[in-house]
């Protein structure tokens, strides 16, 4: 069975820009990633309506990515900060490969806005595809694909 004749409805791809796939929440993952958790920073760093804000952080938050901790500042009513889920550190590789991409193809003239590197040695990060067994680095032309268990034929 070829990909043209495989049905995409249960595509983990597609399940998963379902849930992240909007600009706006990617980049409040992006904020998360690096440090923003109350309503307000987010506001104010990604700049997009309060209601909208609102709906990604529920959405994050419902799917399990997020997760709302109460905080209250003295003379303030109670708030949420919203801190990422173990299910959320799990798309950082993803945020990492985004940034890595745009640093090559859509980057600033004056360089990057963040220098990402491994905190013991400095080597810069970067975002890879390797084989689990001997951890070599794969591109697509090293890789088989083929249809797994859940591959339904296309209607």
């Amino acid at each position: 069975m070829n990909w043209l004749n495989i049905s995409t409805e249960n595509c983990p791809v597609q399940r998963t820009l379902d849930i992240v796939g909007e600009k706006w929440t990617l980049l409040l993952l992006r904020d998360a990633v690096n440090g923003i958790r109350r309503f307000e920073d987010f506001h104010r760093h990604v700049g997009l309506s309060e209601s909208v804000l609102t709906d990604r952080l529920r959405k994050l938050v419902t799917a399990g990515i997020l997760k709302a901790v109460p905080y209250q500042e003295p003379g303030s009513r109670a708030r949420n900060e919203y801190r990422l889920t173990p299910k959320g550190w799990d798309l950082w590789p993803v945020l990492m490969a985004l940034r890595q991409w745009g640093d090559r193809y859509a980057a600033d003239p004056e360089g990057p806005v963040l220098d990402v590197r491994h905190a013991e040695c400095g080597a810069p990060v970067r975002a890879v595809v390797t084989c689990p067994e001997d951890g070599v680095t794969l591109g697509p032309a090293e890789v088989s694909v083929l249809p797994g268990p859940s591959a339904r034929p296309r209607s």
